[in-house]
């Protein structure tokens, strides 16, 4: 049996966050596949497992099969565990902490919810959707002038933050933005595929059941 399982899916950039986390640390880990769009999150024996219905659910198997869920919590669990991608002193953590939570409440929460509203259910020019992108890009601009001047999100090397930040990033098409037209996420998002072991969502998500 690995170290790891992620209950995941392919189109989520939030198990992405883990599994590219997995990968980076050299991780034991297999992914499990969770039927998302027929409904298997609101099943009541995935809800046993995570009651606020998510993906990813990381079940850590050296630690008694303890199950982990929303994807800054797995984040910080892998990196006690193998000790990576974590600042060494508290005031470089607090920032890192910080940027995590821009993610949750401005990045991710508005970007992803964009793609899925115009790219899944369709939605794209109806007013929410509309919305959600014009949120969505504008914490991109914050993201990419924080970026102008800086390798990394929270400090002079990869932590978290940037880990966090990225999820969702590699599908440029899939909430139609050029990086061409944010340079600052551009050469980030090139130093964080030139990371040891860095491979995309398709490579380490399951798109259907393992056999």
């Amino acid at each position: 049996m690995s170290d790891y399982t992620l209950k995941s899916f392919a189109e989520s950039g939030n198990a992405y966050k883990a599994a590219l986390m997995l990968a980076l640390c050299k991780a034991d880990w297999q992914a499990e596949w969770v039927d998302f769009f027929k409904g298997a999150t609101r099943a009541d024996d995935y809800r046993k497992l995570n009651a606020m219905g998510e993906v990813p659910v990381l079940v850590d198997h050296t630690q008694d099969d303890r199950v982990l869920s929303q994807t800054g919590v797995i984040l910080l669990h892998l990196a006690d565990r193998h000790d990576k991608f974590v600042p060494g002193n508290r005031a470089d953590e607090l920032e890192m902490l910080r940027w995590m939570f821009f993610d949750n409440h401005k990045l991710t929460s508005y970007v992803a919810t964009y793609r899925f509203m115009s790219r899944f259910m369709k939605k794209e020019g109806e007013p929410e959707t509309e919305f959600l992108k014009g949120r969505g890009m504008s914490a991109l601009k914050v993201l990419d002038g924080h970026l102008s001047n800086r390798d990394w999100i929270a400090t002079n090397q990869a932590t978290l933050a940037d880990l966090s930040c990225c999820g969702y990033l590699f599908w440029p098409d899939h909430i139609g933005v050029s990086w061409d037209d944010y340079p600052g996420i551009k050469n980030w998002l090139s130093r964080i595929q030139n990371l040891e072991n860095w491979q995309p969502p398709e490579a380490l998500l399951p798109t259907g059941p393992q056999t």
